[in-house]
């Protein structure tokens, strides 16, 4: 259906950059009665806000504020979209694990990477904080599916627990089958590279866009 069709997906792009969480929510229940296809109210409606945002803060024009409205602006539509979806049988692109590494309580960055990840067609199995490589490695084991393993940090001391849960993963997966993802607000793409991690973003919109160039 043409976007010229009552709501647009620009209006709901605009919706969640402007982080408004009740006329997103709105403006996504009229556009399902529309007609509009859910998975396309994802991609070109809210992922796409997501990715504005993300550029914004790149460009220091929008602070961390301005990127948990959007974001929950965009979790309102999620929150709207996810039944539609899920009879609709949509394919999740594959399994994330997801966790703060041991010694770090901190979980704002990853709970807002966590809803990107899910945004972005993921199914994400969320460790919590305080996760220990053991820990990591047992997700796994539970979760063999699982392709790609997101650690995070917000703290400089507890960088080594990231370096030692990539050293176990590598152990465990001599065939380098699932992918390791690396974020927070002390680590840089220098290190991410010399403890053996595949990927480095500074940013939410950043990590869900990394995952899906990883299985698309």
């Amino acid at each position: 259906m043409p976007d010229s069709a009552g709501v647009t997906y620009e209006d709901i792009r605009l919706s969640v950059e402007r982080g408004q969480p009740k006329e997103t929510e709105k403006l996504v229940r009229k556009a399902l009665a529309e007609g509009l296809l859910a998975e396309e109210i994802v991609n070109r409606g809210m992922v796409e806000a997501m990715r504005l945002v993300g550029q914004r803060y790149r460009n220091n024009e929008i602070y961390i504020p301005g990127i948990l409205a959007a974001a929950r602006a965009m979790r309102e539509g999620v929150a709207v979209l996810e039944p539609e979806m899920e009879e609709a049988g949509q394919r999740r692109l594959g399994t994330i694990i997801l966790g703060t590494v041991e010694g770090d309580l901190h979980d704002m960055g990853k709970n807002l990477v966590a809803m990107m990840f899910r945004c972005a067609g993921f199914e994400v199995i969320d460790l919590g904080v305080d996760v220990s490589d053991k820990q990591f490695l047992a997700a796994l084991r539970e979760h063999p599916q699982t392709s790609i393993v997101c650690i995070s940090t917000l703290l400089t001391t507890a960088m080594p627990g990231m370096q030692q849960v990539v050293k176990s993963i590598r152990q465990s997966d001599r065939e380098r089958q699932i992918k390791i993802m690396v974020g927070g607000a002390p680590v840089t793409q220098a290190f991410a590279d010399s403890i053996g991690a595949d990927a480095y973003t500074e940013n939410a919109v950043d990590a869900a866009e990394k995952a899906r160039s990883f299985i698309l």
